[in-house]
This record gives C-alpha cells, sequence and structure tokens, in this order.
C-alpha cells in the first residue's frame, strides 16, 4: 500500500509533492506493545516539529495596533527535524516480538530506506513469523528537512493597546479517501511600553503575547486485500487515521521600529501535545512454515492513542521591511527544533 504519512502538512506546505510510503500499517503485524514503541517511535520528529512550526510565526512588531486597526498576514513557519532524530536504535525500544539486521531505522524526518523487519511470534500455540519493511522517511521531501506549518493571520487593534489574532483555516476535505483538515489559533498581545516610563519615547515598544492553536486533521487508509500467495501480510477494512494537535505559546517580545526597517525579538515558552490514532478493521496473515497449513490469519490489534509532547523555551530574532502598507518579515527561532519564519502583511493603522 502506498499512502502519504505527511498528507496534512503537505497541503499547506504547496512547496512539496507527499511521499508514497510503503510498509507503514504493516507495523501491526508486531505485537501490540511493540507496534505501539515503533510507531510512536518513527511519527514523533514529524509530531514534535510541527508543534514548534504552529507556535512561530506570531508576530513581526511588538507594537500594537490603533483601534480597529488590522493587518493580515501570510506565509510559513518551518521547524528543522534535528540530525540526531532522523533515525533511531531499534535495540533501545527493547521490542519482543520483533528483530533487525539492520541497527537502525528511519523515522519519520529521515532518509527515505526502508528497514526489513521480522515478526516472531505466537498464535494458538503455533509460532508463526512474518517479514515487512518498516517505512522510510520523508528527508528527501522536506525543503531543508523542515516540517512545515502555515502563517494566515489576521491582527486587530482593541482599545488599552491589545491585539487580537486568530488563524483559521475552515474544514476542508481532500485527497481521494475523504480526509479533512481544520485548524483555529487565537491569540492576544498586549503592549506595556508604558510601564517603563521615558521608553515610550523612544522606537522601542515592548509586548506580552500568548498564542493558542488546535488542529484536527483525518483520512481514510485504503482497502487492502492479503497477498493472492502464502505469504505474511496484512488486510485493511474501513480504516481511519485521526491526528489532534494544540499548540500553546507565551512570549515577552519587543521590537524596535524604525520608518523602513523593524527589527524585532523575544524570549517565551512553548508548550504543544498530539495524538494519533487508527480506527478500522486489520488482519494480519503469518506464515508457519507447516506445509499443510502453511498460514494463519489473526485480527489485529491496534494500539491506543499515540501521544505526542513538545515543551521548551525559545528566543527569537527577526527583521521586517515596511514598504508603505505592505511588510515582508523574517525571523529564525532558538527551540527544540529550531524555526525559520517568513511571509509578507498589509497593514493598515
Amino acid at each position: 500500500m502506498k499512502k502519504s504519512i505527511l498528507i496534512f502538512m503537505s497541503i499547506f506546505a504547496l512547496s512539496f509533492n507527499t511521499k508514497a510510503q510503503d510498509g507503514f500499517e504493516a507495523i501491526l503485524l508486531a505485537d501490540v506493545a511493540d507496534s505501539q514503541k515503533l510507531l510512536q517511535t518513527y511519527f514523533a520528529p514529524g509530531m514534535e516539529g510541527f508543534l514548534n512550526s504552529m507556535n512561530s510565526g506570531w508576530y513581526h512588531t511588538a507594537k500594537v495596533h490603533k483601534k480597529f486597526g488590522f493587518d493580515l498576514s501570510v506565509g510559513l513557519s518551518a521547524s528543522a527535524i534535528p540530525s540526531e532524530k532522523e533515525l533511531f536504535n531499534i535495540s533501545a525500544l527493547a521490542l519482543t516480538s520483533v528483530t533487525s539486521t539492520s541497527a537502525t531505522a528511519s523515522t519519520f524526518g529521515g532518509p527515505s530506506n526502508t528497514t526489513p523487519m521480522t515478526v516472531n511470534t505466537t498464535i494458538d500455540g503455533n509460532n508463526v513469523t512474518a517479514n515487512f519493511d518498516a517505512p522510510g522517511g520523508i528527508k528527501e521531501d522536506l525543503p531543508l528537512n523542515s516540517v512545515p506549518a502555515p502563517i494566515a493571520q489576521l491582527n486587530v487593534g482593541l482599545p488599552w493597546k491589545i491585539d487580537a489574532m486568530i488563524r483559521m483555516v475552515p474544514e476542508v476535505n481532500f485527497g481521494e479517501d475523504d480526509g479533512s483538515v481544520k485548524m483555529l489559533g487565537v491569540g492576544i498581545k498586549k503592549e506595556i511600553t508604558d510601564w517603563f516610563g521615558p521608553i515610550g519615547k523612544t522606537p522601542l515598544h515592548i509586548s506580552l503575547l500568548a498564542a493558542y492553536t488546535t488542529m484536527d486533521v483525518d483520512y481514510g487508509i485504503p482497502d487492502q486485500d492479503f497477498p493472492s500467495n502464502n505469504q505474511a501480510g496484512i488486510e485493511i477494512k474501513n480504516a481511519l487515521t485521526e491526528f489532534s494537535l494544540e499548540a500553546f505559546t507565551v512570549q515577552a517580545i519587543a521590537s524596535l521600529n524604525f520608518p523602513i526597517i523593524n527589527v524585532y525579538g523575544g524570549i517565551g515558552y512553548n508548550n504543544g501535545s498530539s495524538n494519533y490514532k487508527m480506527e478500522g478493521t486489520f488482519k494480519g496473515r503469518y506464515e508457519t512454515g507447516n506445509p499443510i497449513q502453511p498460514t494463519i490469519d489473526k485480527t489485529l490489534s491496534v494500539p491506543s492513542n499515540l501521544d505526542f509532547e513538545s515543551n521548551g523555551f525559545r528566543t527569537t530574532l527577526g527583521a521586517r521591511l515596511s514598504l508603505g502598507f505592505f511588510k515582508i518579515f523574517g525571523s529564525y527561532t532558538l527551540q527544540e527544533y529550531n524555526s525559520i519564519s517568513a511571509g509578507i502583511a498589509f497593514s493598515i493603522r
């Protein structure tokens, strides 16, 4: 079976095509505890990178709008997957039903090479085996090996030197398997420059920012039959994959606002969590080595929800070019997954 592993991110990135991966669902042939470990380890860099991207690009100045002034920003944040998270050590997972001739395997953010694995387990007192290839990563398809997230944001000035911020993607259907995606982010930026007395008469502006983003994605997994010969494999019926992601950030930010150039930066904290689950009917076919009964079928247990977390401190430095109402901005953030954010904005008042 071929399936896009990062289909929801590719919708927004538009700068690369999704990479079809073989063998993803075949991981379920392993005992449920082992398949949970393998799926958790494989997906972690992608999930964690996306959470870091969701928390980036919320501002390009500390200065707030006048009452009912606004700006519309469009751009992209991309968080680099650290090189040490491109591969994982198979033996370190302490798998009980899976072996491999390879010492390491690719994660989601690693090279595209698949990794041969063998399942050895027991069904109804029979020792059985199944071979499968663990999927490779999509490193070659990710620009700078970075996980992207969209910036489509409206900021509106409110009284008391406050900007209200919103990011939203209404539910959109995509793909041949009735997938859908929706996103909502809300934030608030409060300028506190006046708290520091004479600083208010300088180009320096200081604000506090808090923002929260949630995203839900689901897509169907195409039905798949067992192999036509007496070989191990997997059968899939009515399967669905669901992602839920939540990201939250609080930051103290500052900017030096000049007529054309604006330099900005901030420090803060990120927190994010995501959940991944699979539903449907999955059956595995295993080889017995017995010519009388060469294979045995078994209904597979799907791992419980896979939970991912990413949190830590962040430091951002960026610059913005102002050409009247039109702005061009870019920034770099040091965090768990270092991020680049860039985009354009149309700003009034």
